[in-house]
C-alpha cells in the first residue's frame, strides 16, 4: 500500500485555462488528495499570467511562472519586459515562463500565408525570447522552457544565460542526445503522461538515461492526460500516475521519487517557501 505521505509537485499546470473554469477548487482539492501538494501554474500571455496570480492567491498550494507563449507571439506587444518584472515581482511567482521557441506552427502552415514569412516570425520569436532570459537574470528566477522542432536554436539562445538562468525543458520528447545538451548548461528536463503511452517507447529511452536528480514531473494540464485516463481532460492529481511509470522505469520507489524531485523542484523554484 502507497504511503500517504509521498508528496509531488505539479511543476507545469494551465489552471487559468477555462477547462477548470467551473470546478477549480475540486480539482485543486482532488490533487491534494493525491500528495499533489505543489501547483504551478504557467501563464502563456500576460492577461493569463495575471489569471494565474490570481488563482495563487486564492489557493495556498498554488504558484505561478509568468511568461508569453511563443506560439503567440504575433499578438505579444513589442517589449514585454516590463509588465514581466512587474509581475514576477509577486511572492508567488516562482518562474518566468513558458518561453522558448516553437517552430512546429509557422505561418507558411497556415492557409493562405507563405515560407517567406516563417523567418520573420522566428526572428520575433527570438526576441520576446530574448526578453523573458532578461527578466529572469534581473529577477534572479530561473525559466519553463518550451520548445518544439526548435531544439538547436532553444539552446544556442540561452547559453549565453546559462551562468545565471537555469531552464526546465517542459514536455520532454526528445533524444538523449538533446536531454544531455540541457544538462551540461545546468539546466532540467521535466516528464508529462506521455510517458505513460504504448507508443512513447523512445521518450522512456530518454527517461531511462536521464539522471533521477536532472528530471521534473508535469502534466501540462488540460492536456496530455496519462494512462488510465488518456483522452480526457488532464487535472494535477494526475502526476500520480506519471509518477508511477518514472519511478517503474527508473527502477525506484515512489519514496525515492518524491524525495529527489521535490529537491529538485526546491532548488529550481527558488521562491517556493522552504518547508
Amino acid at each position: 500500500m502507497e504511503s500517504q505521505s509521498i508528496i509531488f509537485t505539479d511543476t507545469h499546470a494551465h489552471l487559468d485555462f477555462l477547462d477548470f473554469a467551473d470546478e477549480l477548487s475540486e480539482v485543486v482539492e482532488q490533487a491534494g488528495k493525491a500528495g499533489i501538494h505543489r501547483i504551478v501554474s504557467i501563464g502563456t500571455d500576460l492577461e493569463s499570467s495575471r489569471r494565474a496570480i490570481g488563482l495563487a492567491e486564492r489557493f495556498q498550494g498554488v504558484y505561478v511562472a509568468v511568461g508569453w507563449h511563443p506560439s503567440n507571439v504575433e499578438s505579444a506587444p513589442e517589449d514585454v519586459r516590463p509588465e514581466l518584472m512587474e509581475l514576477g515581482r509577486h511572492p508567488k511567482v516562482v518562474a518566468i515562463g513558458e518561453t522558448g521557441l516553437d517552430y512546429y506552427r509557422l505561418p507558411s502552415t497556415t492557409p493562405g500565408r507563405t515560407i517567406e514569412e516563417n523567418e520573420g516570425y522566428k526572428i520575433r520569436q527570438a526576441k520576446l525570447f530574448d526578453q523573458h532570459l532578461e527578466v529572469a537574470a534581473a529577477l534572479g528566477l530561473n525559466c519553463v522552457i518550451h520548445q518544439r522542432q526548435a531544439a538547436f536554436d532553444t539552446i544556442q539562445q540561452m547559453l549565453p544565460y546559462a551562468d545565471r538562468v537555469r531552464g526546465v525543458f517542459h514536455c520532454f520528447v526528445d533524444t538523449p542526445e538533446f536531454m544531455r545538451q540541457v544538462v551540461e548548461m545546468g539546466s532540467l528536463v521535466s516528464f508529462t503522461g506521455i510517458i505513460t503511452f504504448k507508443n512513447a517507447v523512445s521518450v522512456r529511452e530518454t527517461l531511462k538515461e536521464t539522471a533521477l536528480e536532472d528530471l521534473m514531473l508535469e502534466t501540462d494540464c488540460p492536456y496530455l492526460a496519462p494512462v488510465p485516463y488518456r483522452g480526457k481532460r488532464a487535472e494535477p492529481a494526475y502526476v500520480r500516475e506519471i509518477a508511477k511509470a518514472v519511478a517503474e522505469v527508473k527502477g525506484v520507489s515512489l519514496e525515492e521519487l518524491s524525495r529527489v524531485t521535490e529537491r529538485t523542484v526546491r532548488q529550481f523554484f527558488k521562491k517556493l517557501p522552504s518547508e
